[in-house]
């Protein structure tokens, strides 16, 4: 086929990517973007089998069919709630097929010529390095998002020692690979080996609040494998494509760590540790202080407001609460209640994971406003609902410059005129530090899985 036909065609599939990413940027067009990109996907896979004179289908139609089954049977049986571990295992698979090609390309190349060009084999350790580390860190991170592995930060003594010693060596046997192209497989899979443990230690010090900042790295290094990839296989769209993923994680990586307040060396020496009891502090700042509520005590709180913000957090998308909490929003709707939703940037395991669940449930969009715009009218909101959520609403991080989430912006819902938080327990979040909140003057606990909660509220509102 013309070459010039086929760069043509991988400019288009570039430009589809760029408007699709575009796209998924608001919720509104996010469905047209992700459409718009496959297109892209499509025309660029089309391009490259024809570009590459592929005669014989017959492995690439299997791998279609086996690919398009497996796809199809997850996106049916994973649960919107499960999304985040998804996202984390997708990650995967890309460095992991980074690994394969690289190190497929490297023999292949070997066998053929005996002697492959500098730049490709620079290519190709960059592929098999950033692959590797990857797919074992992303499939650490997927174990901790589904609860396979303790979602605490794990600190293996002297890991960071560890961490630059196993680097060294795989840029060492990466430079193997350049100075003696003879044995090039086996520094390649000496290499991947480092990098794959590698991988596994840069994760597992990363504890469950700091999984949005890490799905975000992992999907950057994703992209990075793959361009490097495409330079392997001197493949434009393939370059294109991990350039923009890489960017746009690295980006938005950025915009999580802001959102914390912390940098990205601090999370991924593991700052947060997930705590699994309450500290001993927690008996000063809630004893005497705390009081529960009932459904029929919140449903005569809401007769009574004009205004009700609902601020959900991962406790939501453990219980599956969002259809349930949609409802109960409705119903003060009906009751002529002005109701909102005020999202935390890092609220649950994923950028977005709030508004993911929401939208699933088919939230109106204009109803969920940013941390940023719903700040400012909380001294204005009669009600504020905090479901399942605990650090994105510490008043610590504004009042205590020594705790681990100083600094680090928060929901303030402290200053509406009475909140309802929904919770199971006075345990701690992630930060493993008490929440003042719980035992406020102006705060009321009601003790209970999100979903029953607001199904018994549901039902104490109508019989009032």
């Amino acid at each position: 086929m013309n070459p010039a036909i086929i760069k043509l065609g991988y400019l288009l599939a570039a430009i589809l990517f760029i408007i699709g990413i575009k796209g998924l940027g608001h919720p509104r067009t996010a469905v047209r973007g992700n459409f718009i990109g496959a297109v892209g996907m499509l025309i660029a896979i089309v391009l490259t089998l024809l570009d590459r004179n592929i005669v014989r289908f017959e492995i690439i139609v299997a791998g279609l069919v086996v690919g398009a089954a497996v796809g199809a049977a997850l996106a049916l049986k994973i649960q919107i709630t499960a999304m985040p571990q998804m996202v984390a295992l997708l990650n995967g698979f890309g460095g992991g097929a980074s690994v394969v090609v690289a190190g497929a390309s490297l023999i292949a190349v070997t066998f053929v010529t005996g002697a492959p060009k500098a730049q490709s084999q620079v290519a190709v350790v960059a592929s098999g390095l950033i692959g590797a580390v990857t797919f074992w860190g992303s499939l650490v991170a997927f174990g901790k998002l589904a609860g396979k592995v303790t979602e605490r930060s794990v600190q293996v003594p002297g890991h960071q020692f560890i961490n630059i010693g196993l680097f060294l060596g795989s840029l060492a046997l990466g430079a193997m690979i350049l100075l003696n192209p003879s044995g090039a497989s086996a520094f390649y899979w000496g290499m991947v080996l480092a990098a794959s443990i590698l991988g596994v230690f840069l994760t597992i010090p990363i504890g469950g609040a700091d999984m949005p900042v890490a799905i975000c790295l992992l999907n950057s290094y994703s992209g990075l494998a793959a361009a490097s990839t495409g330079f392997v296989l001197a493949n434009d769209a393939l370059i294109i494509t991990g350039s923009l993923v890489g960017a746009s994680g690295l980006i938005l990586t950025q915009i999580m760590c802001k959102a914390m307040n912390r940098s990205l060396i601090n999370v991924l020496t593991g700052g947060f540790e997930a705590s699994d009891g309450e500290p001993t502090a927690s008996d000063e700042i809630y004893e005497g202080r705390v009081k529960s509520t009932s459904a029929d005590e919140i449903a005569m709180l809401f007769d009574d407001a004009r205004r009700v913000v609902i601020t959900p957090g991962y406790g939501m998308a453990v219980a599956r609460a969002q259809h349930a909490i949609r409802d109960l929003a409705t119903l003060l709707e009906e009751r002529g209640v002005e109701v909102e939703y005020g999202i935390h940037p890092v609220a649950g395991r994923m950028p977005g994971h709030m508004n993911v669940l929401l939208a699933e449930a088919e939230v109106p969009y204009d109803k969920l406003k940013e941390m940023d715009e719903i700040n400012p009218t909380f001294k204005q909101t009669d009600v504020v609902l905090v479901v399942g959520a605990n650090d994105t609403v510490n008043p610590v991080a504004n009042q205590d410059s020594s705790s681990p989430i100083a600094g680090m912006p928060i929901l303030e819902v402290d200053q509406a005129r009475a909140v309802v938080i929904i919770k199971r327990s006075l345990s701690p979040g992630f930060a493993g530090i008490p929440n003042p909140l719980f035992a406020a003057d102006n705060a009321l606990m009601f003790f209970s899985d999100a979903q029953k909660a607001a199904l018994e509220i549901i039902a104490a509102i109508k019989e009032t």
